[in-house]
């Protein structure tokens, strides 16, 4: 997949959100179909020097404009209403911020699954019509990796914060340990889409979220090997005990409850003990 296609696509996502304007309006005004329009601000086809200027004339901006890349906060303007000071802050999590139908998908597959949901059903949970809710997102397909690119990019985002605070391997791991056991209970909900949906999402967007999944993953098993370099870790397979860390913690997503006799915080304190004793932590 090519990032800068990639980039460009969600510089326009985020621009037509500021300006009001629908997905399928977008794809009209420019005389192209919804799920081009979509397949362009996801990046899976490249913009034409032409299409670029069209592009920025229906947006009423500059080509340079939509060239610049948005800032690297994994929140897009239209799905989040989360400041800068909590963009900094990877242990906040503030209320979700989907737009309406968005929301309506998210609370479909969490009930009846996403084969089971269909775009009436959804339509009827955002208070829409089922052509209104095509104004809004081109398939129900989109939708589930919509929330998945969220949900991941989110995470990645919270991910690269943590290990920005410390240097050493043990700190570095045990903080990623911390975020993930965090997020998959402020963010349960979309932790469980991330469990048990992937295997409907079609390619090419499959292969996108498991290259953002192997990141995360990727980050946590260099802490972990490299703190078996340094002699604070003697696991002896560094790999699949990272790989059982991170499951350990996106398991959380299918039982957590706020309600239950822990905090979100207290679970994680304990998870952050079980993933230095699966890695045979050797410090005091």
């Amino acid at each position: 997949m090519d990032s800068a296609a990639i980039a460009l696509g969600a510089r326009v996502r985020h621009t037509r959100g500021l300006r009001g304007i629908t997905l399928r309006e977008m794809a009209f005004r420019l005389g192209v179909s919804p799920a081009t329009m979509s397949a362009v601000e996801n990046g899976r086809t490249g913009i034409s020097p032409l299409r670029l200027t069209e592009l920025a004339r229906v947006l009423e901006v500059s080509a340079d404009d939509l060239l610049t890349p948005l800032p690297q906060t994994g929140c897009p303007a239209e799905q989040s209403t989360t400041d800068d000071a909590a963009l900094r802050d990877w242990r906040r999590y503030d209320r979700l911020a989907f737009d309406g139908p968005l929301g309506a998908a998210l609370e479909a597959f969490l009930d009846v699954g996403y084969h089971g949901s269909t775009m009436r059903d959804i339509a009827r949970r955002a208070g829409l019509s089922v052509p209104g809710i095509y104004h809004h997102h081109a398939s129900k397909q989109e939708m589930l990796f919509s929330i998945l690119h969220f949900t991941m990019a989110d995470l990645t985002r919270r991910c690269e914060l943590v290990l920005a605070e410390s240097e050493s391997a043990v700190d570095r791991f045990s903080l990623l340990v911390e975020n993930l056991a965090l997020f998959h209970t402020h963010r349960r909900d979309l932790g469980f889409i991330g469990v048990v949906e992937m295997r409907s999402l079609e390619e090419p967007d499959y292969s996108r979220i498991m290259l953002m999944r192997n990141k995360v993953q990727e980050m946590v098993t260099t802490e972990v090997e490299r703190g078996r370099r340094e002699g604070a870790f003697v696991v002896d397979e560094p790999r699949e005990a990272a790989r059982a860390v991170v499951t350990m913690c996106t398991g959380l997503a299918q039982w957590f409850s706020p309600g239950g006799s822990a905090s979100a915080e207290e679970v994680a304190r304990r998870y952050v003990g079980y993933g230095l004793r699966l890695v045979c932590c050797q410090r005091a």
